[in-house]
């Protein structure tokens, strides 16, 4: 089958066009995976077709050990190609593994204050995706801004409609508050939008450039974390199998039993190449779905309206849901392996709810209320 000559075009604004008229920024997130390869060639070609003469560049935000470990590489390969600066910028606080591990101490230590009703996961999820906001998107932002300050700023990303029913109700092009200043917009950019995989791959093949080994050599469907949240069982598999990933893997699972809580849902990350774990991580693993089993019974005590829900916590317990609060809490801790908690007493628990209820009380604002009959306004606290 012959390739097309060119490129299908890339999906265009008002907008759009009058910043690339006025030479704005131009920065395109790219991952190494076949998305944003192809976001990259049609922008690129677009711009050069119009005269573009604005500042033009790359931009991977490295995820740390979560990585695939060819993917800066073909970032690099990819900007050589097109003549493109790469620039890669990182979190400072260092790669997502980091982020969940911290984010799973911070639970804790939540869980432990009664800061929260049920115990924290530690990963991201598909609607809680901060290892897209924390970790790309947010650090991306940050750098253009201090880079490029006052300019004009178009992030270009490489998501595509035909992906998910989500990405099939994003805009072509919208405001970024992250990339703007007083006066002068900054926004994101999705060129490639409604493109089809047939269309990203034969963009990549004319231009000579070949796809990241994770299709190639391992099978997997997307280019992204080696483990992601969002993946396949069948990509899972597919790299687990490469021998590189084996490292991140294992101290994915760890966090696992750590934690008591599945990777995705309920599917376990050990499950997906237990031959890879050791016979000492195969047990913790096993122990931990026995623990989060004891966890969710426990949990599932917790009295109606108690739960969280919008506005934590809505009400005072009674004595009696205030001991069935302590229970739970003793036996989650007890089957997490938490250690010393505090709140672990009725009385302790009721303790408790009257801090945050006083606390929810004093940040709530003030309403100017009109009392019935008469003259004039008073001011009100409402409160719960």
């Amino acid at each position: 089958m012959s390739l097309p000559p060119s490129s299908p075009g890339v999906a265009l604004t008002d907008q759009v066009s009058e910043m690339l008229a006025r030479n704005a920024v131009v920065a395109i997130g790219v991952s190494g995976g076949k998305d944003s390869d192809a976001c990259a060639i049609a922008t690129s070609e677009y711009l050069d077709s119009i005269g573009h003469t604005g500042p033009r560049l790359l931009v991977h935000s490295d995820l740390g050990m979560v990585e695939w470990r060819q993917s800066e590489a073909k970032c690099d390969e990819l900007a050589k190609a097109l003549g493109w600066e790469l620039v890669i910028v990182r979190r400072a606080a260092g790669g997502l593994m980091e982020r969940w591990e911290s984010r799973w101490a911070s639970n804790v230590r939540r869980y432990s204050d009664m800061e929260c009703v049920k115990l924290i996961l530690p990963w991201s999820t598909p609607s809680l995706r901060f290892c897209t906001s924390e970790l790309k998107s947010a650090v991306i932002a940050s750098y253009l801004k201090k880079r490029f300050k006052g300019q004009e700023i178009i992030n270009v990303t490489g998501i595509r409609r035909q992906e998910s029913a989500s990405r099939r109700k994003a805009d072509v092009s919208k405001l970024d508050p992250r990339l703007s200043w007083k006066g002068v917009n900054g926004i994101t950019w999705n060129s490639v939008i409604e493109w089809t995989i047939d269309e990203v791959k034969a963009s990549i093949a004319r231009r000579g450039l070949e796809l990241h080994e994770a299709y190639t050599r391992w099978g997997v469907s997307r280019v992204s974390c080696v483990m992601c949240v969002m993946s396949s069982a069948a990509d899972l598999r597919a790299s687990a199998a490469c021998p590189e990933n084996h490292d991140v893997y294992r101290r994915m699972v760890s966090l696992e039993a750590d934690s008591t809580f599945a990777f995705q849902s309920n599917n376990w990350l050990g499950d997906v190449a237990p031959h890879v774990l050791g016979d000492e991580l195969l047990a913790r693993h096993a122990a931990a779905k026995e623990a989060a089993r004891r966890r969710e019974i426990a949990e599932a005590r917790i009295p109606s309206g108690l739960e969280y829900q919008k506005g934590w916590p809505t009400r005072r317990p009674t004595y009696s849901e205030a001991q069935i609060i302590a229970e739970v809490r003793l036996e989650v801790a007890d089957a997490v392996h938490l250690g010393s908690i505090n709140y672990t007493s009725a009385a302790s628990v009721l303790e408790r709810y009257d801090e945050l209820l006083a606390a929810k009380l004093e940040k709530t604002p003030a309403q100017v209320i009109q009392l019935p009959g008469q003259p004039q306004l008073e001011q009100l606290q409402l409160g719960w």
